[in-house]
């Protein structure tokens, strides 16, 4: 994350947007600043979205595993107070 925030630092030095050098930057330089950070947060978004499904499909799995395991426990149980 660190190196994302020195990123998102060293673009913003390099447009040195203040009220004095406003307008010595060039609209296209910021349009381009603007779009490099919104595909940046489109990445890291997409990928985060992807390690919750695969982290819920894991729980999912865990969870249906468990829930097979006290069922079987549980027949088990029948059967030996059954005999």
């Amino acid at each position: 994350m660190s190196t994302d925030n020195a990123t998102l630092s060293a673009q913003v030095k390099k447009l040195n947007i203040t009220e004095e050098t406003a307008s010595d930057t060039a609209p296209s330089d910021l349009v381009a600043v603007v779009d490099d950070l919104l595909n940046q947060l489109s990445s890291k978004f997409s990928n985060l979205s992807g390690e919750l499904i695969g982290k819920m499909d894991e729980m999912s799995r865990r969870l249906d595993n468990l829930e097979a395991t006290i069922q079987a426990g549980n027949e088990q149980g029948r059967v030996e107070n059954e005999t």
